[in-house]
């Protein structure tokens, strides 16, 4: 199993981030929104799932507090994101909270998220 999260699996480009957040589902666990796309329609060929994370200047002012929890964001998903099936799934999550969470708490929501995602695959195969 690989725990690496190379470029190839970051989610970027104007035109897959807005079909994802047309397209895609929303949802939402105590303080992560989240959306996904599976499939992400023009690349049907691809077979890497790509994440995209943000922390909205609304909550943290501070650069340093708004990279902290993306790195916690990123690494809660680097770590568990053997759970998706490897089928071209884009995922946005967005940080939802005016609180800063251990990471311990971030990792039990993108393992919530990540679990969501993987049953809502497996219903529509």
């Amino acid at each position: 199993m690989m725990n690496t999260f190379p470029k190839s699996e970051r989610l970027c480009g104007k035109t897959r981030i807005s079909a994802l957040m047309s397209k895609g589902r929303w949802g939402k666990t105590a303080s992560l929104r989240f959306c996904y796309l599976t499939g992400s329609g023009d690349d049907a060929g691809e077979e890497e799932n790509r994440i995209m994370v943000s922390v909205p200047k609304k909550f943290f002012r501070r650069a340093v507090k708004r990279n902290l929890l993306k790195r916690r964001l990123r690494e809660s998903y680097r770590t568990q994101k053997h759970l998706l099936p490897p089928e071209g799934i884009s995922i946005m999550f967005l940080y939802n909270s005016a609180e800063i969470l251990e990471s311990e708490s971030i990792r039990s929501q993108v393992r919530e998220i990540l679990d969501h995602i993987a049953n809502e695959y497996e219903r529509k195969q």
